[in-house]
């Protein structure tokens, strides 16, 4: 049993994601190609945004859109801390100062109440500036932007945000990646649209942002590559990659039809319901990972494992937690439902590619060991 099933999804997609990619190695422009540009319309349809910028991947999208604000040395920038190393990496990697905000309980994502809190915590810090939140649209189901987009206003704050699980997600019809300023994604294989190794992308509507983007994906380029007009980095995306999220891109709609008709199955048949992740009414999972609330978490891992069920954990240490963030920690902020969380948080498979033996089997011993 796989935990993503990355294999049997190319093995039904194959003769269209070869098509794809040979019709690279036949014209021969690997960097640049034209498929780049198509993927780029594609995908500002597909989020509803007038600019897609695609890049190197996920971490680089998130610290060119910290670039393009000018976010510096001094800087304030809140992000959950729970969450994956690379949000707060990309803040820590400009020499700005991470906030860490603590997460709703029941859907993991960043606590409003608790952002403001920060946001009031932090307001007189010497030397401090407060400039931007980053918000993460975690394993899948965009954060409460509704409340989170009145605080930024109120304190005069732009948003990114971190779609890299969330993509495919929406609220209102609304797609994640059209939430913030500046919105990004990864193309990362275990992603909900994944390529066959690194890859990512910038949403914007903004114009001079895009223009922005475009020059410091490339080495801060001006009008031709050897003119350079600011700072920037080397973070373009392969067209080979390209062509395999086109031809991802198609499916995409149909994968997470399945992977709702997989959720919501073990949303009903999952018995003990205190265990299970929330959807906001009005809110679309994209499901990049069904998570679980347990405790024994260590017994219950490896029952399952016993019974050949693989699962993972997402994420058992918070940032405000990391050696590497131990110097910029401004003063200790409670953040205890993180933490709690942190210890109870098990994610079982989820794939779109899931037949029915392999769900029931799941659902099975999960009822039986929970």
């Amino acid at each position: 049993m796989e935990f993503i099933d990355l294999k049997k999804q190319y093995l039904q997609n194959k003769f269209n994601i070869e098509r794809r990619i040979n019709n690279v190695l036949a014209h021969g422009k690997f960097i640049g190609g034209h498929e780049v540009e198509e993927l780029e319309k594609k995908l500002a349809k597909y989020v509803g945004v007038k600019h897609a910028i695609t890049c190197a991947n996920g971490t680089d999208a998130l610290t060119l859109s910290l670039m393009s604000l000018g976010i510096k040395q001094g800087d304030i920038v809140f992000c959950p801390t729970f969450t994956y190393f690379a949000s707060a990496e990309s803040i820590a990697f400009l020499g700005a100062t991470p906030v860490f905000v603590d997460c709703c309980y029941s859907t993991f994502n960043m606590c409003h109440e608790d952002l403001e809190k920060k946001i009031i915590e932090t307001l007189d810090l010497p030397n401090h500036k407060q400039k931007c939140i980053m918000t993460v649209d975690l394993f899948g189901l965009p954060a409460d932007y509704e409340k989170i987009k009145i605080i930024a206003e109120k304190y005069n704050l732009d948003i990114i945000e971190d779609a890299a699980q969330g993509f495919g997600g929406s609220i209102e019809g609304k797609k994640a990646g059209s939430f913030g300023k500046l919105s990004c994604t990864s193309f990362f294989p275990a992603k909900p649209l994944g390529c066959y190794g690194d890859g990512g992308a910038i949403f914007t509507n903004d114009n001079n942002l895009n223009s922005s983007l475009r020059s410091l994906k490339e080495h801060g380029r001006g009008s031709d590559k050897y003119d350079n007009i600011q700072i920037g980095m080397n973070s373009r995306l392969d067209t080979i990659q390209a062509a395999i999220l086109l031809e991802k891109l198609q499916i995409f709609d149909d994968e997470l039809v399945k992977r709702n008709n997989l959720a919501n199955k073990y949303l009903d048949q999952i018995t003990n319901k205190r265990l299970l992740p929330e959807v906001p009414s009005g809110f679309s999972s994209s499901w990049a990972q069904f998570t679980l609330k347990v405790d024994d978490r260590d017994d219950v891992q490896k029952k399952l494992k016993n019974k050949g069920i693989p699962t993972m954990i997402y994420y058992k240490k918070c940032m405000h937690k990391q050696d590497a963030f131990s110097e910029q920690a401004i003063k200790k902020l409670d953040l205890n439902t993180s933490e709690e969380l942190s210890k109870k948080v098990l994610s079982i498979p989820m794939h779109p590619y899931m037949d029915d033996r392999t769900s029931e089997k799941i659902i099975s011993e999960v009822n039986s060991i929970l």
